[in-house]
């Protein structure tokens, strides 16, 4: 069975729709979640499915070996970025090349980048009167989302959306899709 670690730091809910997708599915398993903050929602999400979790801080990932260990020790099929803020360090990957996959709640390469994240991304958004949005799966590289696009899905935004109502519809395209291109991704590398 193929093994999934997933990196989130906040309220963890693509990383708890991932983990119940693929309780229902022989291919793979989310093994273990890692958070950058002690008190992200999303460890205790991980402790209700019974799912090995840990926490660090940004220096433990930035400066020295331990997530790197834990990581080789986890072996996993791929690394799943589900929410995560900090910048992945190249040296990890580099120890799990082509692993690393981040989901961006935008069509990149437009609202990405430092500091474009959540609602921020939203606002952007409506505030340039986009025509359409949506979310990007891609690999994750050495700079912030510029990593190769796997996979886009998009829907036409109108006059009356707000931050909010994008958000909504993001997250519904997150759910609905990210599991699967996981699954995609993960049958291919059989």
């Amino acid at each position: 069975m193929k093994r999934i670690v997933i990196f989130a730091s906040g309220s963890g809910t693509n990383a708890e729709n991932i983990i119940k997708y693929f309780q229902k599915n022989n291919l793979a398993e989310v093994t273990l979640v890692l958070s950058n903050k002690i008190d992200a929602k999303v460890l205790d999400r991980a402790k209700f499915f019974s799912i090995p979790s840990e926490s660090f801080n940004k220096s433990e990932l930035m400066n020295s070996d331990r997530i790197t260990a834990i990581l080789r020790k986890e072996s996993p099929d791929l690394i799943v970025l589900a929410g995560f803020l900090l910048k992945f360090p190249e040296f990890i990957l580099k120890a799990f090349p082509n692993k690393v996959i981040n989901i961006h709640p935008a069509l990149l390469p437009k609202y990405g980048g430092k500091g474009m994240y959540g609602m921020l991304v939203h606002e952007s958004v409506v505030k340039n009167k986009e025509p359409e949005t949506g979310i990007t799966i891609h690999y994750v590289n050495e700079n912030y989302d510029e990593g190769s696009i796997i996979f886009q899905k998009s829907f036409q935004l109108s006059e009356n959306d707000t931050a909010e109502s994008v958000a909504s519809r993001i997250h519904e395209l997150e759910y609905e899709f990210f599991p699967k291109v996981i699954e995609e991704i993960l049958k291919k590398d059989k």
